[in-house]
């Protein structure tokens, strides 16, 4: 693999990419980006009679990108991630182990064809990345070693004045786990999501108050799919609103507010209809010289008792805890309230959250979670971190919730862009 991306690695530092006068500039004369990631994750579930993982894994990501020929162009990124066997990936049958959703192996992480000579538009055809507002919604999962990309076509248009219009057509999702990963059986597709789904995300930034947006997606799953797939084939349709206002010397008020209607749709077997609720509010300010910003929150995912809000296309390690335990919204539902506090000394980015998290139908507790982060950019080129998640479960063996369980995560990571 060194021998194979080295020379890329070195034409990273040449020019970018440009508006070319023949074919052959355009092939020629594009631009090179490589990424190199080393990750530790510890995971410790001691109550689950799983061996702790402990993943090791190095990511190696390398793009190239032409320069545009009367609007023509084109992009393809391969990424490989090696690691050791003392974790379960889905993918190398280390069941008994816990899951870090990093399994090795090599990819075309994205290819596509992209055309801009429509006024103020540009569309893409073939495999890229995908993210939308918060990533809440649609999000490429950056955490993970494998990203999620989307097999589809993309449009982009700011003809109007303060506006994005994003229209998409999905017809693959390309998931963390890739398309090697187990079931077990159990029905829960882990692998490539077929589909036909269009998506539609509207944003306006012509108020001063806040960036608006309007959304509508429209997931539908293949029948080949399994029971995962039918269950999330779902209609939803929201609105965000975003923004911050000042209120003193150097102090800002944060605020975000979403709301969004989620039914069943396609050939998805259930009937219902729940919805999404965030409310998020904050301060920003200077301490001693040092940048701070703390915010609460309030996040609902509701269920009307057995089915409930899903967002399988989302970042969802941005939400609900680092821990991961609801990648899932348990079948009754979710609200978290939370509490975050992050600061900046000598550089270093340190981060707090809480999260106490319940049942939406019926009330029940599931836990809370503490999480920890300290991270340092030196440059473009070199960062490095560490992260901590500690969730205590409010009910051993609840019902409700089967992976609401204690569980301790540790990471350990540094990263090298070109």
């Amino acid at each position: 693999m060194s021998a194979l991306f080295a020379p890329f690695a070195f034409a990273a530092l040449g020019p970018e990419a440009h508006a070319a006068d023949t074919i052959t500039e355009a092939l020629t004369g594009g631009k090179v980006t490589a990424n190199l990631q080393y990750r530790y994750e510890n995971v410790d579930q001691p109550t689950s009679g799983l061996k702790t993982a402990e993943a090791s894994t190095f990511r190696l990501r390398l793009g190239y990108e032409t320069a545009e020929y009367k609007g023509f162009g084109a992009m393809v990124q391969i990424e490989s991630i090696a690691g050791n066997h003392t974790y379960n990936s889905r993918t190398n049958g280390q069941t008994g182990y816990s899951v870090v959703a990093d399994p090795r192996g090599t990819e075309i992480n994205q290819a596509y064809l992209s055309y801009s000579g429509l006024p103020q538009t540009k569309v893409k055809y073939g495999r890229q990345v995908i993210r939308l507002d918060n990533d809440r919604w649609i999000g490429n999962v950056v955490w993970r070693q494998n990203w999620q990309t989307y097999d589809g076509v993309t449009a982009v248009n700011q003809s109007l004045p303060d506006t994005t219009i994003t229209a998409a057509y999905l017809y693959n999702v390309n998931r963390v786990f890739t398309n090697s990963s187990i079931d077990n059986g159990t029905g829960a597709l882990m692998g490539d999501h077929k589909m036909s789904s269009p998506l539609i995300n509207i944003k306006y930034s012509g108020f001063k108050f806040a960036d608006i947006v309007g959304y509508g997606y429209f997931l539908d799953y293949d029948s080949a799919a399994k029971a995962f797939g039918r269950n999330n084939s779902t209609r939803t349709l929201g609105i965000r609103a975003t923004g911050s206002a000042p209120i003193g010397a150097g102090t800002k008020l944060l605020y975000s507010a979403e709301y969004a209607d989620q039914s069943d749709y396609a050939d998805n077997p259930n009937n219902y209809n729940v919805h999404y609720t965030l409310l998020e509010g904050g301060v920003g300010f200077n301490v001693a010289n040092l940048p701070t910003t703390f915010k609460v929150g309030y996040e609902l995912l509701s269920s009307n008792g057995k089915q409930s809000l899903s967002t399988p296309l989302a970042t969802l390690f941005a939400f609900n805890g680092w821990a991961d335990v609801f990648l899932a919204t348990p079948a009754k539902g979710l609200q978290d309230v939370y509490g975050t506090l992050s600061t900046t000394v000598a550089g270093i980015v340190l981060r707090a959250d809480y999260h106490d998290f319940q049942a939406d139908f019926g009330g029940g507790k599931y836990g809370t979670e503490w999480d920890l982060m300290a991270e340092k950019q030196f440059d473009k080129t070199w960062s490095v971190g560490t992260r901590a998640a500690f969730f205590r479960t409010d009910r051993v063996g609840n019902p409700d919730c089967p992976a609401c369980i204690d569980t301790d995560k540790f990471w350990l990571y540094g990263a090298m862009n070109f």
